[in-house]
């Protein structure tokens, strides 16, 4: 299955029982759940999906119950976020044997690379695999970025297609895409700048809060690209407080919470994360819920 970078496609999260092991059955029915609102593909283990706290067994355990389940339905991306080459070109060999169609790929993590080092890591890993390769640029959370003169030097491996643009400086797409024009996918990562991206030329969005609401998310997408923007400033009025949400430290425990009001999914996160509690829990359970009063009050 070719990916073409279009729709919603969720940065799923990775659903575990009260002992912190994967919850196979749970996460087997979200995927499902997403499939069944008409997102365009999945994002396993990304950050939302808690990579960096997984064991290597858990990692490929999750991607095997993804492709399993989801079955050729939308493409199943896997994130890579690995502290060393080796290990990062070990496991893009891995998710390619399980049937992934394609790996977002996180910067080395634990260490800042200088421009030459972060060119060879992400080079070294496309040439590892057949897979689609989608950048991973989040320069506030891993501090390095993927600038447009690096990603011109990046463009260089034919499998690298896409970047998932987290700066959070919207001119950053339109350099992105003046520049490289439809050699390279721009991919929205940060909820409450999609319609913002989409303006600006974005036909695809790597979303963490789709997880709680992906119907109204799909939804919000299919109007924006489709130009509507009057109907979808009015639904992105009404999400944008949940949307804000997905740019927190926190954004795991908020996306878990939220998916637990909204469909049921445990909030069990890996630790060193912890479950909210008191007033913080309180603050976003009231977000979720207001957003779903007034969704309700539209849809009249």
């Amino acid at each position: 299955m070719q990916l073409n970078w279009k729709g919603v496609i969720p940065a799923a999260t990775t659903k575990l029982k009260d002992d912190g092991s994967l919850d196979h059955d749970a996460i087997k029915a979200g995927l499902i759940r997403l499939i069944e609102n008409g997102v365009s593909g999945v994002v396993m283990m990304g950050m939302v999906g808690e990579n960096a706290q997984l064991t290597p067994e858990e990692k490929r355990t999750v991607l095997k119950i993804a492709v399993e389940t989801v079955a050729g339905r939308v493409p199943v991306i896997s994130g890579l976020a690995e502290t060393n080459t080796a290990a990062a070109v070990q496991f893009a060999k891995d998710a390619q044997a399980i049937g992934v169609q394609g790996l977002m790929v996180f910067p080395g993590l634990t260490y800042k690379s200088d421009v030459r080092e972060t060119i060879a890591f992400y080079k070294t890993v496309a040439q590892a695999s057949k897979l689609s390769i989608l950048l991973y640029n989040n320069p506030r959370g891993y501090g390095v970025d993927l600038t447009p003169d690096v990603v011109a030097e990046l463009l260089k491996e034919p499998t690298i297609e896409a970047l998932k643009e987290e700066s959070y400086d919207t001119t950053r797409v339109t350099d992105l895409i003046s520049r490289f024009g439809d050699r390279l996918a721009v991919i929205c990562g940060v909820d409450d700048l999609v319609l913002e991206s989409v303006a600006l030329g974005v036909k695809c969005w790597v979303s963490g809060m789709a997880n709680a609401v992906p119907k109204e998310s799909v939804e919000l997408m299919n109007l924006a690209t489709a130009g509507d923007f009057e109907k979808a400033r009015q639904l992105y009025r009404l999400l944008i407080d949940l949307y804000h949400l997905d740019t927190h430290v926190k954004l795991v425990q908020y996306i878990k919470l939220a998916e637990n009001i909204t469909a049921g999914y445990s909030e069990n996160v890996k630790a060193p994360r912890l479950k909210l509690e008191g007033e913080e829990r309180q603050k976003i359970v009231d977000i979720v819920e207001k957003t779903l009063a007034n969704l309700r009050a539209l849809a009249k």
